[in-house]
């Protein structure tokens, strides 16, 4: 069966959002030189970038980049199944920092807890906040991002599916949703 595919955010909305984002987090930050930005792998870490550097152009201010890999933190690896971890890198010390957690779609909010309870092995930030590209809903934890790109309601057996330039060669984010079954017609 053929799932049926929706451009959500094409490559240029894709680009407005994510200014959108960069000029929230602005906002939201009175002091843009204690903030410190971790994207969560894979793609929230160029997400991440996307966001830095639309944050250099608007105030000139240089915010440090880590990335965060969360494999070893999932509580659902039975449900996913084994994956190769990724690399944690903050080349940054957290404490005491406002830091912005980066991740492309928030669904159940089970990367982000666990994103949470990887950040404390590094450290205290003062704060965490959340941004994502999309939200899709559907929680299983009592998780909220502070910035979101785009709210798009799905049903549970839908995806969401983000492509970014630097992993994916191009950029768009596309709903998916499967084919109707035999039954369902």
């Amino acid at each position: 069966m053929q799932s049926q595919v929706v451009e959500i955010l094409s490559a240029e909305e894709l680009r407005r959002t994510v200014n959108r984002l960069a000029s929230q987090v602005v906002e939201g930050c009175s002091d843009l030189s204690n903030l410190a930005i971790l994207g969560v792998r894979t793609r929230g870490v160029p997400l991440a970038c996307l966001i830095i550097r639309q944050i250099q152009q608007l105030e000139g201010v240089e915010v440090p980049l880590g990335a965060i890999d969360i494999t070893f933190y999932r509580d659902d690896l039975d449900k996913i199944g084994l994956r190769a971890p990724g690399k944690t890198d903050i080349p940054f010390d957290i404490n005491n920092k406002l830091v912005l957690l980066v991740d492309d779609v928030i669904y159940s909010g089970r990367t982000i807890g666990a994103a949470l309870n990887a950040i404390h092995d590094y450290g205290r930030p003062h704060a965490v906040r959340l941004a994502v590209l999309v939200d899709r809903g559907h929680r299983e934890l009592p998780i909220h991002p502070d910035y979101v790109g785009k709210v798009l309601p799905t049903a549970k057996d839908e995806s969401v599916k983000v492509f970014l330039q630097q992993v994916d060669g191009r950029d768009g984010v596309e709903l998916i949703k499967p084919s109707p079954g035999i039954s369902d017609l």
